[in-house]
């Protein structure tokens, strides 16, 4: 339902986006990660119609269509960086124009506010609204018409806990009703929590696509068991060492990386020499340390 076939996007001499191809089909959740500068608004705007390709394209819906095709655009809602409204309306009044654009029910746009969590706020002038409020008004807004395409850029950068709690439902009931989402995100703990698949921009490049349940063995292979022994002979150490290279030991505690699978057997080494285990914990990797792995080590990535 969303398609970047060789997407390229050049601002004068600057290539923002370099030779994007990425899918995201019918109830598929999709978070467009990357450092700041990477491409990720310049696709989605080019997804939402409001950016002209430089090379390739981007197509929308079902059947596909450019996404400058007024069919496309009618397919989809696109949520901003930074939504902007009129000041001296109501969030109610705000909603209610759109609703007429849209061509909506008005028990949609009612839905929609009951979603978005703006409870009494809605009488109010926007020029009232926090940024946290803005940004449930947009996410209201986005609502309305139902579409099967969601475009949503940073949406939850200024949500509170209840506004992020809507967001993560309205995502959640948008991907069993089978639309597409793409969204762009610096939140990775928001990333994790919701996407079917993570891709990874990185100096316009795309330089990664990782299913959610690769992304998964890939952070249970980064996992981190630690220990607290008291004290540890030289040749448990050792034997520790070949079952699990890298672990390391210090002030009592003993640090081994690696999947959950090795952790049984080391426990068992550390209990069959006669150790004692006072503690332990164990984790599986960050998102957010495999994403600067692979941020870094791509070409223009950070280092």
């Amino acid at each position: 339902m969303i398609t970047f076939r060789a997407f390229g996007k050049a601002y004068g001499g600057h290539q923002a986006v370099k030779g994007l191809n990425l899918d995201v089909g019918q109830g598929e959740v999709v978070a467009l990660l990357g450092p700041n500068g990477s491409g990720k608004t310049t696709s989605l705007k080019a997804a939402a119609g409001l950016v002209k390709p430089t090379s390739g394209s981007v197509l929308i819906g079902h059947p596909l269509k450019p996404s400058s095709d007024p069919e496309a655009r009618r397919c989809l809602s696109f949520l901003p960086q930074r939504v902007a409204f009129q000041e001296s309306l109501s969030g109610q009044e705000v909603l209610n124009f759109h609703r007429q654009i849209r061509g909506v029910e008005p028990a949609q746009a009612a839905e929609a506010l009951h979603v978005a969590s703006l409870n009494g706020a809605v009488v109010r002038a926007v020029s009232t609204y926090s940024g946290g409020m803005l940004q449930r008004l947009g996410l209201a807004v986005a609502l309305l018409p139902k579409a099967p395409v969601f475009l949503l850029d940073e949406p939850t950068a200024a949500l509170d806990p209840d506004g992020l709690e809507a967001f993560y439902k309205v995502i959640t009931e948008a991907r069993a009703n089978g639309r597409a989402v793409l969204f762009t995100s610096h939140q990775m703990g928001d990333a994790e929590r919701l996407a079917d698949r993570f891709a990874i921009l990185v100096g316009g490049l795309l330089v990664a696509d990782i299913a959610g349940r690769d992304m998964r063995d890939l952070l249970a292979e980064r996992g981190t068991m630690r220990l607290r022994v008291p004290t540890l002979d030289t040749l448990t150490l050792e034997a520790l060492r070949m079952a699990a290279p890298g672990a390391t030991f210090e002030d009592g505690e003993l640090q081994v990386q690696g999947p959950a699978a090795m952790r049984p057997r080391i426990i068992e080494l550390i209990l069959a020499r006669r150790h004692h285990i006072l503690d332990l914990v164990a984790e599986d990797g960050r998102l957010d340390d495999l994403y600067r792995e692979l941020v870094a080590g791509s070409p223009g990535g950070e280092r």
